[in-house]
């Protein structure tokens, strides 16, 4: 079996100075590719900057033989994000992946959780994520080619305490990817989401003696083919953690048709509407929007079980 490689192809890589971003990179590298490696350095909760991280990264990079340069650009600003994809297209003249991990932490309980911490947790994370693909993704269509990896969380799907807001942005990412892979479709242009969960510090002040290993190495290669030009699937959800991999769906109950429903109808069949024991799943691509309509259109009209 031939191993992937990423010669010629011009990778972005965002948050990219420490963890996963930072094994992200390696591995894209070491693979053939160039790379951007995108860090503020700032704080796990996001103030300050520091230039080391990014350039400690790039240092590592060139003295194994690739070729990389460094951004220290902030995702949570248009600017900046334009800045981050401006200078691939810069330095190499193209953008082929746009990974985007960056991301910081601002826990709270959600009755003691303050609007700027909220606001600046979505900045990094949710609107970090539109601010390079808003940037790279014309660029990719143009070329008629592009493979976009946005970054979910466990707590973007399931939810968890004193995160409102990383769980929110977390969870809007995987909207946001939808999007990407629907109008990227007929462009060569494939987008999808990782939900990853390894050791780095963001699990600071987490016992983690009884954890498996769950080293970063283990979800980079998840993520190296959602990058890679082999990628066969667009607008679908992996996760990987501790060495599992799988694919997270949302999936539907069947459901229950009435022409005209009461609170109490709703009461007495909220069972049968709960059933997913035959649960459906309208895939994003090519139109699980549509789908869901008519399947429900269906039902009403007698033509769907």
């Amino acid at each position: 079996m031939a191993t992937a490689r990423f010669d010629d192809r011009v990778a972005v890589v965002t948050g990219a100075g420490r963890g996963l971003g930072r094994e992200y990179a390696l591995l894209l590298a070491r693979l053939g590719a160039k790379v951007v490696v995108n860090d503020s350095g700032g704080a796990l909760t996001g103030e300050g900057d520091d230039s080391g991280p990014a350039q400690q990264v790039v240092d590592e990079i060139v003295a194994a033989g690739g070729e990389a340069i460094a951004s220290t650009e902030s995702v949570a600003t248009a600017v900046g994000g334009q800045a981050i994809v401006g200078a691939a297209v810069q330095r190499y003249g193209r953008i082929d992946v746009l990974i985007h991990n960056a991301g910081i932490v601002r826990s709270a309980p959600l009755c003691e959780m303050a609007g700027e911490d909220f606001d600046a947790v979505l900045d990094v994370h949710l609107r970090g994520a539109f601010h390079v693909v808003r940037s790279a993704f014309p660029v990719m269509c143009r070329a008629g080619y592009g493979r976009v990896v946005l970054t979910s969380s466990i707590g973007g799907l399931y939810g968890n305490h004193a995160v409102a807001n990383y769980a929110a942005a977390k969870a809007g990412v995987i909207g946001l990817s939808d999007v990407v892979a629907l109008e990227g479709a007929d462009h060569g242009v494939r987008c999808n989401v990782i939900v990853p969960a390894a050791v780095t510090r963001m699990a600071e002040g987490l016992d983690t003696s009884a954890y498996p290993p769950m080293g970063p190495d283990l979800v980079a290669p998840v993520v190296g083919w959602l990058a890679h030009e082999s990628c066969s699937v667009t607008g679908e959800i992996l996760t990987a953690i501790a060495g599992r991999v799988a694919r997270v769906v949302v999936a539907e109950s069947i459901g229950v048709y009435q022409p005209e429903w009461s609170i109490d109808q709703v009461a007495a069949r909220i069972e049968e509407i709960r059933d997913i024991n035959d649960p459906l799943v309208f895939p994003v691509v090519p139109d699980g929007h549509s789908a869901h309509i008519g399947h429900s259109f269906g039902m009403a009209r007698g033509t769907d079980d």
